[in-house]
């Protein structure tokens, strides 16, 4: 018996890759493209990248708001989509906000997709993500500050509704190791929740993505818990995830999780780059299956190869 595979990268180039396998049995896809947004679907992850799509956004230039459009991620909420999105007027980290866009269509691809501003952070900073739990939502985002380098950390506060924050915001995890500080900044980024036996995990990226060694880090916390209390959640010392010199895999970061379409294999989704000091407009997005540890917690293994053949998703048509 012959198994299909695919290889790596599935887009290239394609930075800050966001899947979102909804219960209509399509995934939804986006990366960074800094002028535009664009919105993928496909019944297919591995083939994700040739599915349908549409620009969904396009601001104006000048315009607030409308300049280095980065890392876009769509969330179904309450009924409707949402996408939040990194943004600022073409000026420095200080002008760097979360944007979020809404639609009340059930196809994203249809529809009108309504600007609804920049979300009332307390602090100026990028890549917004989403947590459901306990009957609330929780917006988690790096916000820039001094830890006691320069760089960003993870802040969390509740939300009223998808588009407004209910302060105040608590600081989960600030980069004070050294692997969190190569290439130049100390940063936590790219916050990823995802939920099994009883926990709750903060999936984050650390290091600058220009670097050789932007790598994965892991937060933990018992699914009682009460998310806002800093307390409550348990910091991997070491990498989750990190680059691999044998497989030619660099700057493994900026991750999203997801299933295989018949929901029984677990899948990282995330960019890497081809060499150590390549330039990050190669940053490409790469797929590969995980598994979990005897202790309850993720195992992301290793990058697989570039251009290495792995086998499709199962329950792939």
């Amino acid at each position: 018996m012959v198994t299909a595979t695919f290889t790596n990268p599935i887009m290239s180039p394609g930075a800050d890759p966001w899947v979102l396998r909804h219960d209509d049995g399509f995934y939804y896809f986006m990366v960074t493209q800094r002028d535009r947004l664009t919105l993928w679907r496909s019944r297919s992850l591995a083939g994700i990248a040739d599915g349908e799509q549409r620009i969904i956004w396009q601001p104006e230039q000048p315009g607030p708001y409308s300049f280095n459009l980065w890392a876009p991620e769509i969330h179904r909420l309450n009924g409707r989509w949402y996408v939040y999105y990194t943004a600022n007027d073409g000026g420095g980290d200080d002008t760097r906000r979360v944007c979020v866009l809404e639609n009340e269509a059930d196809n994203p691809l249809e529809g009108e997709w309504i600007w609804r501003g920049p979300l009332a952070t307390e602090r100026p900073g990028l890549d917004g993500s989403v947590l459901e739990h306990g009957g609330s939502l929780y917006f988690c985002y790096a916000g820039y500050g001094h830890f006691p380098d320069y760089g960003s950390a993870l802040y969390l506060v509740r939300m009223t509704d998808p588009c407004t924050l209910a302060g105040p915001e608590a600081l989960l995890t600030a980069p004070m190791l050294e692997w969190e500080k190569q290439g130049g900044m100390a940063i936590n980024e790219g916050p990823v929740f995802l939920k099994r036996g009883g926990r709750v995990f903060l999936v984050y990226s650390a290091s600058t993505t220009w670097s050789e060694d932007y790598a994965l880090g892991l937060l933990t916390m018992a699914e009682a818990s009460d998310p806002m209390t800093p307390g409550a959640w348990t910091k991997t010392q070491e990498p989750v995830f990190r680059k691999s010199a044998a497989a030619g895999v660099y700057a493994t970061g900026h991750n999203s999780l997801t299933v295989s379409p018949d929901g029984a294999e677990d899948w990282i989704v995330y960019h890497a780059l081809p060499e150590a000091g390549a330039d990050t407009k190669l940053r490409s997005t790469f797929i590969q299956p995980f598994g979990w540890r005897e202790d309850g917690t993720p195992d992301f293994g290793t990058p697989a190869g570039w251009g290495a053949a792995l086998a499709l998703p199962a329950g792939t048509e």
